[in-house]
């Protein structure tokens, strides 16, 4: 009986969940404008979607700002977690109290500092301020993600390194690195979905003639509900988990390959 329960509390847990996401991609199929009856299957808001240069612009935007934004603060995250690994322990909290504070502010907080540092600094609102305001809030992401790959490395494991006769370049990359690998990966997702997430800060540092697909889809929300936004939301939840799906994968090939 208890077994039972668990199983149910799981399923409704799993339906509160995913219900609203099932619902989106069900109607993005429906050949209605409203969120009412079903009124026959249809590809046409995919096909809509790929003719509206609004949103393809935005999509553009979308992807360029997440793909720089992820591999900027991928690289400076994981080095920023080296440098703090490597800190004796009691410079370790004040960094560790720092790097927390971008996560645990609000993001309209966050949004309107970076719009006012833009400004003092004479910075023209659009791509280039929008790309660093993403850069900023997704560091402290990737530290946390890589820095408990670094706490779990046996003690010393980089000089042991050196001391078998391996550069510092050489006891990186093949002795640290496919430690961390997993951390990185994971940060790097991270910063991905909160970059392509985030409506707030962007909203604040994106300036005119920039727009991503959150402003862009909160533009045209305001009119009603848009199926090409369905459409459009579908697609991007399909992508997100073929790319899990992908890396889970890998991982189980990894964790095999090593036992």
């Amino acid at each position: 009986m208890k077994k039972i329960f668990k199983t149910l509390a799981f399923g409704l847990i799993l339906l509160f969940l995913y219900a609203p996401i099932l619902v989106l991609i069900v109607y993005s199929f429906n050949d209605s404008k409203i969120m009412g009856p079903w009124a026959g299957f249809t590809l046409k808001w995919y096909v809509m979607l790929f003719q509206d240069r609004y949103i393809l612009q935005a999509l553009y935007y979308t992807l360029i700002i997440a793909a720089v934004a992820t591999t900027v603060s991928t690289i400076v995250g994981t080095i920023s977690a080296l440098g703090i690994y490597r800190m004796r322990s009691k410079l370790k909290r004040p960094y560790l109290l720092l790097n927390n504070i971008p996560v645990l502010v609000p993001d309209i907080v966050m949004g309107i500092t970076l719009m006012s540092l833009f400004i003092f600094a004479g910075l023209k609102m659009g791509l280039t301020t929008i790309i660093i305001a993403h850069i900023t809030f997704c560091i402290p992401y990737v530290i946390l993600a890589v820095l408990p790959r670094f706490n779990r490395l046996p003690e010393n494991i980089f000089e042991a390194a050196l001391d078998l006769g391996a550069t510092p370049r050489q006891a990186f990359w093949k002795v640290l690195f496919p430690e961390i690998l997993p951390g990185v990966t994971s940060g790097a997702l991270i910063a991905f979905t909160l970059s392509i997430d985030d409506f707030v800060i962007s909203f604040f540092t994106a300036g005119n003639g920039v727009s991503n697909l959150s402003i862009t889809i909160y533009s045209m929300a305001k009119a009603g509900i848009n199926p090409k936004i369905n459409a459009l939301s579908t697609i991007m939840f399909g992508c997100i988990m073929v790319l899990l799906i992908l890396i889970n994968i890998r991982s189980e090939k990894g964790i095999k390959h090593i036992q």
